[in-house]
């Protein structure tokens, strides 16, 4: 695929892996139209931190996944849709469950009915590993059980299986990309590799919840390159594909590798506040790839060690964003 000046929607363009797609798409020369949720401080998330040359080339799109004319409006003229916007938190989840679900289920089905009503080339809808709960089998096939764990995981169910049913039942050209664990710089400290990290440059003890989970990081540029294969390959409609590197690692093994890089001398404690529900828990989570590599000939390039490095050094050069030791829900 041709990407110069393809007109390109990104939804959740502020957030973590939004800014980073954003960026790549425009230094690809697509034409991108980043939709952020309106504040009236017309903040634009983390897309503030791309070079003021590829943020020049951007159209910034403000509003509410929750209207259906700003869905409308924001979809209108783009051939690809990439829907990213959601509430992620799994922590939120537990206070605010209506608000998630609102949130990335309807908000899912807006951004659905406008694709279906403006004819786009495709849809790549995320959803997320956490809709498979705790691994019944490993590694984690697209055909994996759904569980959901929390109401996260239940909103972001709902979304696929909405995107499900618009496939089948409108001929919706879609592809849903099932992102594990994916980490990198300008991530916030709601998420485990900065939440150990940020602590870590700042105290003598680290405190998380579970210890004894295990999950499959990927690095962002990796995930990015999935989503972009996803819309690059044809004949894939309808498709599932994790992103995941395939290997896991426990917690207290991730944490270890983290303070062996920072300070030696740190301890690792658990702290109860930071612990899910036992029910909720996710105890294990590793990807099956392989659709993936297959489909789109994507693999992740960036090993463990490498990603965990780099988002040490973003980190250290932006302490003074985070909230360094302080639960972040």
């Amino acid at each position: 695929m041709k990407w110069d000046d393809k007109p390109v929607l990104v939804t959740g363009a502020g957030g973590f892996i939004g800014s980073h797609l954003v960026e790549t798409l425009a230094k690809q020369g697509a034409s991108v139209r980043a939709w952020v949720r309106y504040t009236s401080r017309a903040e634009m998330g983390l897309l503030k931190f791309l070079p003021a040359e590829i943020l020049s080339k951007i159209e910034i799109f403000s509003g509410d996944l929750l209207d259906p004319q700003t869905a409308f409006e924001a979809v209108e003229g783009c051939g690809l849709v990439f829907h990213l916007g959601a509430l992620i938190s799994i922590p939120y989840s537990y206070l605010h469950p209506r608000e998630v679900a609102a949130t990335n289920f309807l908000g899912t089905l807006n951004i659905l009915m406008a694709c279906k009503n403006t004819r786009i080339e495709r849809l790549i809808h995320t959803s997320t590993s956490e809709v498979y709960g705790t691994a019944r089998q490993v590694p984690i096939r697209e055909d994996h059980p759904l569980q959901a764990q929390s109401p996260y995981a239940a909103s972001k169910i709902g979304a696929d299986k909405l995107v499900e049913s618009f496939y089948r039942a409108f001929n919706l050209p879609v592809v849903t990309v099932r992102p594990f664990n994916t980490y990198g710089p300008r991530q916030s400290a709601r998420a485990v590799i900065p939440a150990i990290i940020t602590q870590a440059l700042v105290n003598k003890t680290v405190f998380l919840g579970n210890l004894e989970t295990t999950r499959d990081f990927t690095f962002v540029s990796d995930t990015v390159a999935g989503f972009i294969g996803a819309a690059e390959t044809g004949g894939i409609e309808g498709r599932v594909l994790n992103l995941g590197s395939g290997q896991e690692i426990r917690i207290a093994d991730l944490a270890e590798l983290i303070i062996q890089k920072i300070d030696p001398s740190i301890q690792l404690a658990v702290d109860p506040n930071r612990l899910r529900p036992a029910g909720s828990e996710v105890y294990r989570l590793i990807s099956d790839n392989s659709l993936a590599r297959r489909l789109l000939g994507w693999q992740p390039k960036i090993p463990l060690n490498d990603g965990i490095a780099l988002t040490i050094d973003w980190i250290k050069n932006h302490l003074n964003l985070y909230r360094a030791g302080q639960y972040e829900v």
